[in-house]
């Protein structure tokens, strides 16, 4: 009888071994992740009395607002703006300055190492950074382009929208490029040489190597690096709010610093939880949309690889 029990003991716990052992992990995202995220739900379809948090459905009206909300449009605008152009730059750019530095050369390492440190640098420090480079008055960008002739005086650089936005630009694209970086590195070390001696054997340059054999084969990575940046850009809080606060005449106000501005500035919480869900809803859309696109490219392009 005791052997038995013991058996079915054992048996149970090998059969959910599994569901017991993630269990906590489970707990965690529902109390972090689910709650939060239907409270925020209620809290768009209703009213919020900031002194008391009290909630009085209000049916689609924040949401209707939005149709009506001027700004909210124009943060839009900025934010899809600065999520293509951002997104293009980083993996662009870190693409290839990662095949330059999977390349055999004296100090690679080295070279490898100081790359990183841009993404290293926390976000606030890295926003801070940038905002005394683009200093009117004490700005070493100012003093760079003076001494070399290339401006006649010192200029306002976060003073004007179009210059301020294409300044939080640029210290995204610094920041954020080294990551893409990384990632195409490690997805290169993967690649076998054999692929490459057989195209050289059959004539093929390096540019014809790039198209028909590098990117096909790393094209998963790029898949994840353009999702997870498109993400993360159309996300962009402490770089703006730091740099520029959305300014000057909300030339710098993306989706989440006018949320913010909306939810704690004015208190009106209802409506900045329902521009968060249609924030959410965008990066959930385009994220099937990359998912679909890559995938349909994908599975052609590697098999004429193989």
């Amino acid at each position: 009888m005791f052997n038995h029990s013991a058996k079915d003991r054992k048996a149970f716990l090998h059969r959910h071994t599994g569901p017991i052992l993630i269990l906590p992990a489970l707990i965690v995202i529902f109390g972090v992740l689910v709650i939060p995220v239907v409270y925020a739900l209620m809290t768009s379809f209703s009213n919020v009395n900031p002194s008391d948090h009290s909630l009085s459905f209000s049916g689609i009206a924040n949401y209707m607002k939005i149709f009506s909300d001027k700004y909210y449009w124009n943060s839009l605008k900025l934010t899809l703006v600065f999520t293509i152009v951002t997104v293009f730059a980083e993996i662009v750019l870190g693409v290839a300055t990662a095949l330059v530095l999977n390349q055999p050369f004296k100090g690679r390492g080295f070279v490898r190492g100081v790359m990183i440190l841009p993404w290293a640098l926390p976000s606030v420090v890295n926003a801070v950074l940038w905002k005394w480079i683009f200093h009117a008055n004490y700005g070493a960008l100012n003093a760079l382009l003076t001494q070399f002739g290339l401006i006649d005086k010192y200029r306002l650089w976060l003073g004007t929208p179009k210059s301020a936005f294409w300044c939080v630009v640029a210290a995204n694209i610094w920041k954020e490029t080294p990551y893409v970086v990384l990632l195409t590195i490690a997805a290169l070390s993967n690649i076998s040489s054999d692929y490459y001696e057989a195209a050289r054997v059959d004539g093929s340059n390096a540019w014809k190597s790039f198209w028909s054999i590098t990117l096909p084969l790393i094209s998963p990575v790029v898949m994840i690096l353009t999702i997870t940046k498109t993400i993360w850009a159309l996300q962009t809080f402490d770089l703006v709010h730091i740099m520029t606060a959305g300014g000057p005449a909300s030339g710098t106000e993306l989706m989440s610093v006018y949320i913010q501005k909306n939810t704690f500035k004015y208190l009106d919480f209802g409506y900045g939880a329902a521009m968060s869900f249609i924030l959410m809803l965008v990066c959930l859309v385009l994220t099937v949309i990359y998912i679909r696109s890559f995938s349909e490219k994908e599975a052609p392009a590697r098999k004429r690889v193989r």
